[in-house]
């Protein structure tokens, strides 16, 4: 359940400067709390073709507040609005990075033969639905799949060791106001009457 009492982070990027998404992590535990499909708490990477080696899931959720830590800031919460993921999809394609994949956010641990080869941002109005397993996701959610054809990592998603994905970048940001705040709890709220 959201904490109201931590401040929450509006996260942005600029198309002049670096800002941005330029990896998708493949990790154990996502920021977003929703594995590659949703199964309540016992979620499960969804291997969408096991002969083709296509893995599928959630990348970013919209509205989502995504609780994090850090000795400088202490406790908070960051959120991505519809119209700030649909600028870091359109960016991160532009910048041709559907082959930066890395493992758990190393740097030192990025992976070959990984890609996105297809993508869709929820919007309900046009037909694009989010996956099955999630149904309570906002418009303005991106969804990715990924060919494995790297053998290793493809037997350790298949071993469970990876069960979601992650993105990274440079972001900037803006404390969201009591009135957004409000808001987002009862989306909160909301979400978990409808995975229970």
């Amino acid at each position: 359940m959201l904490n109201s009492n931590l401040p929450i982070y509006q996260l942005v990027i600029n198309n002049e400067d670096e800002s941005g998404v330029d990896y998708i992590a493949l990790v154990d535990q996502p920021a977003i709390e929703k594995n590659f499909i949703a199964f309540n708490n016992s979620q499960k990477f969804q291997i969408q073709n096991e002969e083709k080696r296509i893995v599928s899931g959630a990348l970013m959720i919209a509205g989502l507040p995504i609780y994090r830590y850090d000795m400088q800031m202490g406790e908070y919460y960051c959120v991505f609005l519809a119209d700030t993921i649909r600028q870091i999809a359109m960016k991160y394609f532009k910048n041709q990075y559907t082959s930066n994949v890395n493992l758990m956010h190393d740097p030192n641990q990025q992976v070959q033969d990984v890609f996105m080869f297809e993508s869709w941002l929820v919007d309900r109005s046009l037909g694009k639905m989010p996956m099955k397993g999630f149904e309570d996701v906002a418009d303005g959610s991106w969804f990715g799949s990924f060919k494995v054809n790297n053998d290793q990592v493809w037997n350790e998603i298949k071993q469970g060791a990876y069960k979601g994905f992650s993105v990274e970048g440079l972001f900037g940001g803006r404390l969201v106001p009591m009135g957004e705040r409000q808001i987002l709890s009862k989306i909160d709220e909301i979400k978990k009457l409808l995975n229970t």
